[in-house]
């Protein structure tokens, strides 16, 4: 089993992707000891692909990359048009990723982030299907993966739980495509920390580790003793990214769609170096 390779959401260290916002959440990743970090592609046009290349390589710094679509780049809606900007969205975040050397696409990519008026037609949840198919061949020509997040009732009505994702990938039914888990969204809709870990085996592709109200690690009350167990017993070896949100570090449009009202930490080295240990310390368990 290869070794495990830890990463940090952009967003513990920085809300933008200037020049300068970039190299300090890279630094900050270097330092802290990450092995990569993950990239928010809400609007890939604004990443500056040879800028980022540079400073990743400048830390020795790997990196992934992650999205959700909005309402208007929303591929399960009857829109055609609506569906097409979702495409592009998304083939642009892949051509990002690309540029950087990244093989890692995560995230909400198959809906809109956000709270649903009422559940998916067969319609919206065939229209998902077909748009995941279409990006999965075009990322498979670049070497890219993508892993589907599973996210609440509250940020998709399309799948609440890591059995749903599931049934999902096999509609997909492309070998480049994975599920994404996050420990936050589990804790919410899962019975059971191990359960959808357990069920999903290698066509798990993806991990984010947050905490239940997305501050410091071990302060709330995921049990990550029992999802650590989990990943060790179906031998993962994928990427583990942790993740927080606080209104210490804004990214608008996320942190609005994300709900981050709280200041739940200041000090991003403090935070990005204490998780690391703590994600470690419960692997190593």
């Amino acid at each position: 089993m290869k070794p495990l390779e830890f990463g940090g959401h952009a967003l513990v260290w920085s809300g933008d992707w200037t020049p300068s916002e970039a190299r300090k959440a890279i630094s900050g990743a270097a330092r802290a000891g990450y092995d990569f970090i993950e990239i928010a592609l809400l609007d890939p046009w604004r990443v500056d692909i040879a800028m980022s290349k540079d400073l990743l390589a400048e830390y020795g710094v790997k990196a992934t990359a992650s999205l959700g679509l909005s309402p208007s780049t929303d591929v399960t809606s009857r829109d055609s048009s609506i569906v097409a900007k979702g495409d592009e969205l998304l083939k642009k975040a892949t051509d990002v990723l690309h540029g950087i050397g990244g093989t890692e696409l995560c995230g909400v990519l198959y809906c809109n982030l956000g709270k649903y008026p009422g559940p998916a037609s067969k319609e919206n949840r065939s229209n998902s299907v077909m748009a995941m198919q279409r990006l999965a061949d075009y990322a498979a020509d670049k070497g890219i993966n993508i892993s589907l997040e599973v996210v609440n009732r509250y940020e998709s009505n399309i799948m609440n739980t890591g059995i749903e994702g599931l049934a999902f990938l096999d509609e997909v039914n492309r070998e480049n495509a994975h599920l994404h888990l996050d420990t936050y969204h589990m804790n919410i809709e899962e019975d059971g920390m191990a359960k959808s870990v357990l069920a999903a085996g290698d066509r798990l592709g993806y991990v984010h580790i947050g905490e239940s109200h997305r501050g410091y690690l071990g302060t709330g009350n995921v049990d990550f003793t029992t999802f650590f167990a989990a990943l060790r017993k179906i031998n993962y070896s994928g990427p583990i990214t942790f993740e927080s949100f606080s209104s210490a570090v804004v990214d608008p449009a996320l942190s609005n769609t994300l709900c981050v009202w709280r200041n739940l930490w200041s000090d991003s080295d403090d935070l990005a170096s204490t998780a690391l240990t703590f994600m470690k310390d419960h692997w190593n368990r």
